[in-house]
């Protein structure tokens, strides 16, 4: 039986493939495809390795494609879906390379999200008016602040276009959407019901109805603002509209997956306080109580503004996957803190980082020195003042592992153009 977590370079965003069936009857799902250039550089030579040793094992004649349970989207930040777009584009045109068989989408698309009419997104006054055909320029000159919390809401409004081409492009493929939730919203409720996926039992940890509400309600505010006063609403208007530190990844989905006694969480770019309450909804975890799960997909790239100490302490695991190569911070040291803070040395885990950690300083410097030029730039300081220069021994991810080298024994880097498998039951032969 295999229940494996194959874990993927994919710069500064999530890619992913589960592992799951038996030696005569592999399947996979795959989880997020990274930034640009992720599936080119990465994703497409993975599934093609795979496919390779399918056919070596007598599981697939030649012209037989790779089959693929479920293409999950976790939510539509660039770096999440532009490398599932990729993939549907070659798809589509049915090239001569990778072809695969994909049963099923699993999405939560900002259009579908949001309860307004039609005819209201597209009227001018709505998001998708402004955004319909938006390509990489869409907010070519437009200032819209050096607030974080802005650019994270300019990405997310600038990836709905790709989450609307997505769903066509699945409809086109003939990938049902969202089959095993009837074609509705993945959503958790209290005592929510698992779903089985061949033998692998999923629970939705995340979205919360409360969640995606927030975000209607916001909508519906800012719909009803630009009505009243009649104008086309501009980009920046739009940005105002959602800045929100819980809107830019409301929508992630948030996965327990259960195989065999094994269990793993994958996050999405989720806040860990709303993982908790959904697992508690989900009736999974016990008010007060803790999870231990053998794999944990560390949320956000290992953001420590969606994570606390006490994340690590109610949700512990074997292995922590951080997915991220320094871009925006992550991962930060101050999440690598807290786990140590949470879980100390003797205990025995695995920390799994995407980049090595040499090349991740340097990214994490590079943003560090931007956003402090940022500030020095705004018109109103910052409250706690311009962030000092970079510090290699204080701010440094090689300078951590360094004063604490029994938390440096246990990471293992992903290699470039290497399986990086975590096997739970049986290995896989990938």
């Amino acid at each position: 039986m295999y229940f494996s977590l194959d874990v993927l370079r994919a710069r500064q965003g999530d890619c992913l493939m589960l592992h799951y069936g038996t030696e005569d009857r592999p399947r996979v799902m795959l989880i997020d495809g990274g930034p640009a250039t992720v599936y080119a550089q990465s994703l497409e030579p993975r599934l093609q390795k795979l496919r390779a040793a399918r056919e070596r094992a007598g599981l697939l004649d030649t012209a037989d494609p790779l089959p693929v349970d479920v293409v999950l989207v976790s939510h539509i930040d660039d770096d999440h879906i532009r490398g599932i777009l990729d993939l549907t584009h070659e798809q589509r045109r049915r090239a001569a390379g990778l072809r695969l068989a994909v049963t099923s989408l699993w999405h939560n698309s900002f259009d579908d999200l949001l309860s307004t009419k039609p005819d209201e997104l597209t009227s001018g006054f709505g998001t998708a008016s402004i955004l319909a055909g938006a390509d990489a320029n869409l907010f070519a000159g437009v200032e819209v602040g050096d607030n974080e919390e802005e650019a994270a809401a300019q990405a997310v409004l600038a990836s709905v276009p790709q989450g609307r081409t997505l769903r066509d492009d699945a409809a086109d493929l003939g990938w049902k959407p969202n089959h095993k939730f009837k074609g509705k919203l993945i959503l958790t409720a209290p005592e929510v019901a698992p779903v089985d996926l061949n033998c692998v039992s999923i629970t939705v940890a995340g979205p919360m109805q409360k969640e995606l509400q927030a975000l209607q309600d916001l909508h519906d505010q800012w719909l009803r603002r630009r009505k009243s006063e009649g104008t086309r609403p501009t980009a920046s208007a739009m940005l105002a509209a959602f800045v929100d530190k819980s809107v830019p990844n409301l929508s992630s989905i948030v996965l327990l997956a259960e195989c065999g006694g094994k269990t793993m969480l994958l996050t999405g770019d989720a806040r860990g306080d709303k993982i908790i309450e959904g697992l508690e909804m989900a009736g999974k975890l016990a008010e007060g109580e803790t999870l231990h799960v053998d794999i944990l997909k560390v949320p956000h790239h290992g953001s420590d503004n969606n994570m606390e100490t006490s994340f690590f302490e109610r949700v512990t695991a074997d292995h922590y996957v951080f997915s991220g190569n320094g871009d925006h911070g992550n991962p930060e040291r101050a999440t690598l803190q807290m786990l140590l803070d949470a879980r100390g040395v003797d205990d025995d885990y695995t920390i799994h980082l995407t980049y090595p950690i040499e090349e991740i300083d340097a990214a994490r410097e590079a943003d560090w020195t931007k956003q402090q030029a940022k500030e020095a730039n705004r018109a109103k300081p910052p409250k706690g003042g311009v962030r000092p220069d970079w510090s290699a021994e204080e701010q440094g991810l090689v300078a951590f592992f360094a004063d604490n080298p029994e938390l440096a024994a246990k990471v293992k880097i992903v290699a470039d153009g290497k399986p990086h498998l975590i096997d739970l039951l049986d290995k896989v032969v990938a």
